[in-house]
């Protein structure tokens, strides 16, 4: 439970002021529940957690992170999408929330319709990394030895929609070859296979693979960011290893239920903008290499304007991939 308290101590709204002309008070009962679509551990609930106590810590409401994992995020986020819309029950949701329309056939909501954003919480960079001693070398040159071991390679992700199955969906694109891929049932047991080399390539979040690549048990070919991170200075880009336009971070944003009323809606933004600016926060994500969203991305409109713009970004790269998640 972030803010560590019990139920009974769960009492303090969060209060701002505002004018007295408003139809309601912009107060939003305790506790508050973030709902993370994903599995405990995994990078998603990582920050879910971080943020949840951030947010404790500088506005005194409870925030309570709650599991709903299954079915690629989207249960969760369907669960959210029907939840009263009162400010009690959030969803924190990665880059997923932009490719289920392209990734399921039916989905249980309407990303755009059903759920509203408060704002942008992160932006995660990705590696592309093999296992300590494999045979394929970082630096100039990477996409040419890719593309001639490709018939060779085997590529893991987590499962249809994970943040390493787009990537390496863009990876096969930006290589012109088709790799061989195998999902998982998650991160966890594709990093594990990953690090004992029953596969030979995987394509990750910061939050997954930068303590492997710093213990030497894998080795990072590059990172998507445009520039080169400060936690892994020595790992190149992958535009300096020869790969252009391949710039991908899974960025994640917080959502409230359809309905929700603006004095509420300003009031959770207040408190997110509150929790981003966390020095504790803010540590914490740097130690992962995560990027914490400016005090301007971190707003509904923002946060809408991002989605729609990765909404049109992937739903054409899905489709010709001919992935789906159902």
């Amino acid at each position: 439970m972030a803010g560590g308290a019990t139920d009974a101590a769960l009492a303090e709204p969060i209060r701002v002021a505002v004018p007295a002309a408003a139809a309601e008070p912009a107060t939003v009962a305790a506790p508050v529940s973030i709902i993370v679509p994903f599995a405990a551990g995994g990078p998603t609930d990582a920050v879910a957690r971080a943020l949840a106590a951030a947010m404790h810590e500088a506005t005194g409401q409870h925030f309570r992170v709650h599991n709903r994992a299954g079915a690629g995020g989207t249960r969760g986020a369907a669960e959210v999408a029907r939840a009263p819309a009162d400010g009690r029950t959030l969803l924190l949701h990665h880059i997923g929330m932009a490719t289920a329309p392209a990734l399921y056939r039916t989905l249980p909501f309407d990303p755009g319709r059903d759920l509203v954003p408060i704002g942008q919480v992160v932006d995660v960079p990705m590696t592309v990394v093999v296992p300590a001693g494999h045979g394929l070398q970082s630096g100039p040159g990477l996409p040419v030895r890719l593309r001639a071991a490709a018939d060779a390679l085997v590529l893991g992700y987590a499962g249809p929609g994970a943040a390493s199955h787009l990537c390496g969906l863009l990876l096969a694109g930006a290589l012109g070859r088709d790799l061989i891929q195998i999902p998982y049932g998650g991160t966890g047991p594709a990093l594990r296979d990953l690090e004992a080399g029953r596969i030979d390539l995987m394509c990750d979040q910061t939050t997954n693979t930068a303590a492997p690549i710093r213990e030497g048990r894998l080795v990072a070919l590059g990172v998507t960011s445009p520039r080169r991170l400060p936690g892994l200075p020595r790992v190149p880009t992958l535009a300096e290893a020869g790969f252009h336009g391949f710039d991908l971070s899974i960025w994640h944003g917080l959502y409230a239920p359809r309905g929700v009323s603006p004095a509420v809606l300003d009031t959770l933004v207040r408190a997110l903008q509150a929790g981003l600016a966390s020095a504790r926060f803010r540590a914490a994500m740097a130690s992962v290499d995560v990027l914490v969203a400016a005090p301007e991305a971190a707003t509904p409109a923002a946060l809408a304007a991002l989605l729609q713009r990765e909404t049109a970004r992937w739903s054409p790269i899905l489709r010709r991939a001919g992935h789906h998640a159902d």
